[in-house]
Formats: structure tokens, C-alpha cells, sequence
């Protein structure tokens, strides 16, 4: 789950919620900066705190999320790539493995030349992930086919997709158990379950997602970005895992 979806950014204590409702692994918030040139997740406290919290609930932790990247975009904004340069060492020293890059909104991929921009960026960023081996995961709202160019245009092991089969679904309108079998197993780096309410009210198909991921022979992570319809956090998380699990036991039937 996203510590920030549990109401935690960037907190230890996420990983006793975490713990408490069944999940095994927590997505950390880096945060924003906290002075120049200095992101949050940057205090070695704070990481010495987190990577506590982990062990004591034995929740891990499964990736970062660079949330700056909805201020400073990648594609046309040399600050965000030092962004970027952090927090492949913040992920390192969290044991984090993967960095999930976000691209929505303004700082979304609308037209060539955000896509362009982009490229270059994670030409030039892939080698210092890749030394520290650590993937930085692509999330956006382009189709299979346009991200798989885009990837092999960076042609880096270290860059892969970030999927969510809630946008995919609800903003892409893709059928994502396709996309995830076109993709394959080398270009996922981990995939966020969401809907627009619980999981099994809406039209995304959680059955099809985890299917496609067995045939491909994912064995990566889920990370929950679910919502909280009724406002306890906690509740909603745990009922939505709940709906994941009976789903994923339905396939082993």
C-alpha cells in the first residue's frame, strides 16, 4: 500500500498500520524539499526510522514515490532530473529497489515533444539508476504500444513501466489484461491496483490483471493505491485487500 493512501506520507508509523490490517509491503513517499536541493526522505533519521519501522512489523519496503514530479516535470524541467538523482539514493539506502516516476496532469506526456523531453531525461538518469540497481519506474497514461517505443528508445534495463490498471482502465479505457501480456515480464517494474471506489465495485478487472501477470510470470509487486470512500483509511484498505485476496485465491481453484 502507499503510505500516503494510509493517511502516513513518508512516516514510520505506516508500517504498524500496515502490519495490522495484512498488508506485507509499504510504497514510502519521498516528499517534497525541504530546502535547496534537499528532499524530505533525505534526512538519514528519518530513513534510519523507516527502514526500523520495517523490520519491527515485518512490512517491507517495496518501492519509492517521487512526488515532486507533479511540480517539476522531468520532461522540461532540468531541477527535477537532481530530483531524480536523489532519490535513486534514497531508494538505495531504503532498499527500496524501485522509484516510481509519475507523469500526470501538467507534467503529463500530451504531445511528442513532452514524450521527447522525457527520453533524453531518462537516457541521461538510466546509467546512475542502473549503478546503484535501481529501476525507475515510468507511470503515465499512454497505451502499450507507445510506451514499449518509449522504452526502447531510453534502451536501458534500468527504465521500465509502472502500470495501473486503474488508469489504464478508468482514463485509458485499455483492456489491461492485454496490455499487461503485450508488455510481458521484462518491462513491468511493479503495478498499482486501484478503482474509482472499492475493488469489485467498478469496471476494473482485478480477475484479468492478476491472470495476465501469472502468464507473463510477474512476480513483482501489487501496490495498493486504493481510495477511501467511507474516510477510514484503515477500514477501506483492509476491505479492499480482502476483495484482492479472494480473487487471487479464485484463480488457484
Amino acid at each position: 500500500m502507499m503510505d500516503v493512501l494510509l493517511g502516513y506520507p513518508s512516516s514510520p508509523e505506516a508500517f504498524a498500520v500496515a502490519e495490522k490490517i495484512g498488508f506485507e509491503g509499504i510504497q514510502v513517499t519521498i516528499g517534497k524539499p525541504v530546502g535547496p536541493g534537499r528532499l524530505l526522505m533525505s534526512d538519514k533519521d528519518l530513513q534510519r526510522r523507516i527502514l526500523q519501522a520495517s523490520g519491527k512489523h515485518h512490512v517491507a519496503i517495496t518501492s519509492t514515490y517521487l512526488d515532486i514530479l507533479h511540480r517539476d516535470c522531468l520532461h522540461s524541467n532540468e531541477a527535477a532530473k537532481t530530483w531524480v538523482r536523489e532519490a535513486i539514493h534514497i531508494t538505495k539506502a531504503l532498499n527500496g529497489g524501485v522509484v516510481e516516476l509519475a507523469f500526470f496532469f501538467k507534467c503529463g506526456l500530451n504531445n511528442a515533444a513532452d514524450v521527447d523531453g522525457l527520453v533524453a531525461a531518462l537516457r541521461e538518469l538510466a546509467p546512475e539508476a542502473q549503478r546503484n540497481k535501481i529501476t525507475l519506474g515510468v507511470e503515465n497514461t499512454l497505451p502499450a504500444e507507445q510506451n514499449i517505443r518509449l522504452l526502447d528508445r531510453v534502451g536501458s534495463p534500468a527504465v521500465k513501466i509502472w502500470y495501473d490498471i486503474g488508469n489504464a482502465t478508468n482514463m485509458g479505457h485499455f483492456d489491461i489484461s492485454r496490455e499487461i501480456r503485450l508488455f510481458g515480464k521484462e518491462r513491468i517494474c511493479q503495478i498499482h491496483v486501484k478503482d474509482k471506489g472499492y475493488l469489485g465495485s467498478g469496471t476494473v478487472d482485478v480477475k484479468g490483471c492478476l491472470k495476465a501477470a501469472r502468464d507473463i510470470g510477474y512476480t513483482g509487486w501489487f501496490v495498493f493505491e486504493t481510495a477511501s470512500p467511507s474516510g477510514d483509511r484503515a477500514a477501506d484498505a483492509a476491505r479492499n485487500l480482502k476483495y484482492f485476496r479472494e480473487v487471487e485465491a479464485s484463480l488457484n481453484k
